[in-house]
């Protein structure tokens, strides 16, 4: 796990799926995500994103995405860090932002369902394993989301 901004050396392994994750900060709260019933990881919470797609940067991918799956607008800012995950079905790379709502009404398209959190309370929900190492890094303080 990185958290200081180090590129990673991974990005452009054909073997590892590159997926982009928003730290979305909105009056002091992170959006987060529960995968739903169909999804390999039904019932697990995330910070919201998606595979990178060829010829895309990640914060391309990652406003595609939340327009997609949220109907909104955000502004990605700072890299924050990546985890790599080997799962049964394969290895991600995720690579994740901090963003800020821009506008747009929040609409769950994809996911089961959606909350706003305090840090304090991320420990309260089961998190995707690719996810745990940023829950992990904002409650010990090494992500800020001010």
């Amino acid at each position: 796990m990185l958290c200081d901004g180090e590129e990673s050396p991974w990005v452009d392994d054909p073997v590892i799926k590159t997926v982009t994750a928003a730290i979305l900060v909105h009056e002091g709260k992170i959006l987060i995500a529960r995968r739903g019933v169909n999804d390999r990881l039904a019932g697990h919470w995330e910070f919201p994103g998606g595979t990178l797609e060829v010829g895309e940067s990640p914060e391309d991918c990652l406003a595609r995405e939340l327009r997609e799956e949220f109907a909104i607008e955000i502004e990605v800012g700072t890299f924050v860090g990546e985890s790599v995950y080997h799962y049964n079905h394969g290895a991600i790379c995720l690579i994740a932002y901090l963003a800020r709502w821009k506008g747009g009404s929040l609409e769950c398209r994809v996911h089961e369902r959606f909350a706003w959190v305090h840090i304090e309370e991320l420990g309260g929900y089961v998190f995707s394993p690719a996810d745990l190492p940023f829950v992990k890094c904002l409650q010990h303080g090494e992500i800020s989301i001010d």
